[in-house]
Parts: structure tokens; C-alpha cells; sequence
């Protein structure tokens, strides 16, 4: 109960409580696109090569994740570009950039004045508890936006994660389609890098939508219980990193595994009573 009475006298206490709901809400649904579209590894791709924008917006002395956003963008259209138009395999193309970008990272990083490995660990495992009151903002606008899109377009949406060729039939613009979530994507990976950081934040995507999809089918019912769980595991998260001082992303991911553990236990059981009728 600590905590809750905390985060009325601490501002940052209150901002990190406000970036886990939106970073939980925002991840669970573009989480369930990339999940059900079987982008998890191009995901890990953007959340790396994103670190390259990281390292030259540091040494140049601007907003970091101003750099970052703008690395991962053109790496996720890149990535989408090359796949779609066949030049390269999707997996080569991921590899390629995934392992460009940490390069370029470290090596700006390294030149930068002043530099030390803490102003490293914040980017890479998160740290949430340094969200300012502009971040909460822009996290907050972009999660409304993200609301409303699942709202209006959650079939097209559907339709492009399980059968591009299907949503194209429909009359889908399927291929500006993919390239405009991918963008998506890409925007989610950065604003959340600030709570779970480069490393740990592929679990904030996958984990919350994996756990929806043992207990429900349905794409739409999927976003939303992945929605939920997320933000329960990242405000459950939050609360033991407080009161254990524990580092937030470390316990973030501890939370939404025991959730899925529980979530798949529960399927075996529902199964067995199935089976045994």
C-alpha cells in the first residue's frame, strides 16, 4: 500500500505508474499484430537497430529518442522494402540492420565526451522510474491514437497479420498497409524503450499477446486481454520494483511469465476436463 500513497507525493513516482499503463495498453495491442503476423524477430531487429539512432543523437548532443525514433522508422521501411520486394530474405535483412545499428551505436557512443556505461544500462534494460512529464504526453497521445485504430480497423488489421493476399482480395491496399504498421511498430518500440529498455523490451510485445492467445482465439478478444495483461504485469511489475528495489523491467518480465505460466496451466486443465467428457 506503500506505493499508492507514494505516488501522490512523488511526481516521478506517479509519471513511471502512468508510462506502465500506457506502455501495457500500447504493446498489448501492436503486440498482438506482431505476434499473429510473426514479426517477433523483426521486432527484435527495429528495438536494436533503433540503438544505432541512440548512440549518434547522444554524441550530437540531441533528444535520444528523437534519434532513435528516426533510425527505427527508416530500419523498419527498410526492412519491409527489401522483404517486399524480394532483394533480400526477410530474416538476412533483420540480421543485417539488427547487428548495423548496435554498431553504430556503440561506436558513436564510445566517441561521445563524457561518456560512461551508465548512460549505456538506462537504454538498454529501461528506466522507467526517469520518464518525464512530456514523455507520459506523448505515450498517452500516441495510446489513444493506437485505441482508436484497433476500434476502427481491427479486421483489416486481422486480415493483413494472418493472409496478406486475403486482405488484398478485400480490397485492402495491403502493401501501404503493412508499411504504415510497420511505421507503427517502430514508434511503439521507441517511446517503450524508456520502461523496458533495448533488451528486455521484446517481452512487453510478446509475452502479453501469447498469454491471450492460450485462453481465447479471437483476434479481437486477443488485443484486448493482451491490453490487459499487459498493464497489469507492468503496474504489478512496478509495485515489487518499489517495494523490493528491484530494477522495474527485471520484475515487469517476472510478472507477465508468472501470467502465462498460469494462463497455459489453465488451458491443460480446461483440456483435460474437455478430454475426460
Amino acid at each position: 500500500m506503500e506505493f499508492f500513497y507514494d505516488i501522490f507525493e512523488y511526481q516521478y513516482l506517479a509519471n513511471a505508474l502512468f508510462a506502465a499503463i500506457f506502455a501495457g495498453i500500447t504493446c498489448g495491442i501492436v503486440g498482438t499484430y506482431v505476434v499473429a503476423r510473426r514479426m517477433v524477430f523483426l521486432c527484435g531487429g527495429i528495438t536494436h537497430a533503433s540503438f544505432g539512432g541512440l548512440g549518434i543523437a547522444l554524441y550530437a548532443g540531441v533528444n535520444p529518442i528523437g534519434g532513435a525514433m528516426i533510425f527505427a522508422i527508416l530500419s523498419a521501411m527498410g526492412i519491409e522494402w527489401a522483404s517486399d520486394k524480394g532483394k533480400i530474405r526477410e530474416d538476412s535483412a533483420i540480421g543485417i540492420i539488427w547487428s548495423i545499428g548496435m554498431a553504430i551505436g556503440a561506436l558513436f557512443m564510445s566517441l561521445t565526451p563524457g561518456y560512461t556505461s551508465g548512460d549505456l544500462a538506462s537504454y538498454m534494460f529501461g528506466s522507467i522510474v526517469t520518464v518525464t512529464t512530456q514523455d507520459i504526453t506523448t505515450l498517452g497521445i500516441f495510446t489513444s491514437l493506437c485505441i482508436a485504430g484497433a476500434l476502427l480497423w481491427w479486421r483489416p488489421v486481422m486480415y493483413l497479420a494472418f493472409d496478406r493476399d486475403f486482405a488484398t482480395s478485400q480490397g485492402i491496399a495491403s502493401r501501404t498497409a503493412s508499411y504504415i504498421l510497420t511505421v507503427i511498430v517502430a514508434i511503439t518500440i521507441v517511446l517503450a524503450i524508456r520502461i523496458m529498455g533495448i533488451v528486455l523490451l521484446l517481452s512487453l510485445f510478446t509475452i502479453p499477446a501469447v498469454t491471450a492467445n492460450a485462453i481465447t482465439k479471437s483476434y479481437a478478444k486477443i488485443t484486448i486481454l493482451a491490453a490487459i495483461i499487459g498493464v497489469t504485469g507492468a503496474v504489478g511489475g512496478l509495485i515489487v520494483s518499489y517495494n523490493w528495489e528491484i530494477p522495474p523491467g527485471t520484475c515487469i518480465i517476472f510478472m507477465l511469465t508468472l501470467a502465462l505460466i498460469a494462463a497455459k496451466l489453465l488451458s491443460l486443465r480446461s483440456k483435460k476436463q474437455t478430454n475426460a467428457y
